[in-house]
């Protein structure tokens, strides 16, 4: 793909999970745990992670993501929350995808939880108190709820812009 047609399909990925994590600012969350989010960002990630050929470009789309999103909204804590979370969900998704073994929604659903797991580290590393891990199980089941959300999104997502002939191009190494 030409460098320009590249370029404008990761501002647009990017454009459009920096939306969708504003968007979710604002909604209520309906979640008994605390700090559990929907995750919508994470479903541009998803998409480009099943649609983009070169894995460092959903790692650039997720990157600028994180930056940008602490920029508009978010300390110091935030972006080393975001990073290590993001860090944690696309090392698994990538690694569950390479296997060839896990479904779009199994990718996504290691994704959610591994975020959690990675914010979990660092808010224990944060506060100086391993306990903080006892929480890990409430947020595992939060995790696991949202990313199959997010992979079920993804997945008809998907399937409707693999009718696009923008999407051909997309493959196109």
């Amino acid at each position: 793909m030409n460098k320009t047609f590249r370029l404008i399909v990761l501002g647009l990925f990017v454009a459009q999970s920096l939306v969708l994590y504003i968007v979710e600012g604002m909604l209520p969350v309906p979640f008994i745990a605390p700090g559990a989010k929907l995750g919508l960002a994470n479903l541009i990630t998803v998409i480009a992670l099943y649609s983009l050929p070169r894995k460092r470009d959903v790692f650039l789309i997720l990157l600028l993501r994180v930056v940008l999103s602490t920029a508009f909204g978010g300390g110091i804590n935030a972006f080393f929350y975001s990073a290590a979370g993001a860090a944690f969900s696309l090392s698994s998704m990538i690694i569950l995808q390479k296997t060839g073994k896990f479904s779009l929604i199994g990718v996504s659903t290691a994704g959610g939880i591994f975020h959690n797991l990675g914010q979990v580290l660092v808010a224990s590393a944060v506060v100086q108190n391993i306990k903080i891990l006892l929480y890990l199980p409430v947020l595992t089941v939060a995790g696991t709820g949202t990313g199959i959300l997010i992979g079920l999104t993804a997945y008809f997502t998907l399937k409707h812009l693999q009718k696009l002939p923008l999407y051909q191009r997309l493959q196109e190494a």
